[in-house]
């Protein structure tokens, strides 16, 4: 949810207290996790990607399969791998990490997973692709220019570079 941070103080206990201003409604939240232990994670706020930026990165990903011959899905799963910030690695269990790959892949065409080795015995790797549907703005405009740069270097027409400004605009991106 989206909110701003209006305060930091430190209680009587020293422990540090935030504020924090929310443009939705919490009341049924909060007053169902009152006097509980929560998860508490705050970073800055991206609006989520549009649909429009979506189905430009699908056209791109299309003529791209086409030019060279290739399958979309592949297409779409190689470009998520060249773009920062969109996975996790996580170190797990060996044994278990077939059933958190099974699980993970499972959720949609762009979530990947890749079991790398790990230097602790009995444990390996997992690196945990995100699939697209999770992009925020500049998740998606990164996928998006790593498209038209493959693009442009196939020959494939796409936007310009005011079209491409103007959209990037419109989804509150870079």
């Amino acid at each position: 949810m989206r909110g701003r941070l209006i305060d930091l103080n430190t209680g009587r206990n020293q422990k540090q207290r935030i504020t924090v201003e929310i443009d939705e409604d919490f009341t049924e939240s909060f007053d169902a996790l009152k006097d509980t232990d929560i998860n508490v994670e705050v970073k800055k706020y991206r609006n989520r990607r549009s649909l429009d930026a979506n189905a430009y990165a699908w056209v791109l990903i299309d003529k791209i399969a086409s030019a060279l011959s290739l399958n979309k899905v592949d297409v779409y799963r190689n470009a998520i791998k060249n773009i920062g910030g969109v996975s996790d690695t996580v170190c797990i269990i060996e044994n278990a990490a077939d059933k958190l790959i099974s699980g993970w892949t499972a959720k949609g065409l762009g979530w990947q997973a890749e079991r790398t080795e790990s230097k602790i015995d009995g444990c390996v790797n997992v690196i945990l692709y995100y699939g697209s549907s999770t992009y925020d703005t500049k998740q998606m405009s990164d996928l998006i220019e790593s498209l038209v740069f493959d693009a442009e270097n196939l020959g494939i027409e796409t936007l310009t570079p005011d079209e491409l400004e103007r959209i990037n605009q419109e989804w509150g991106g870079k």
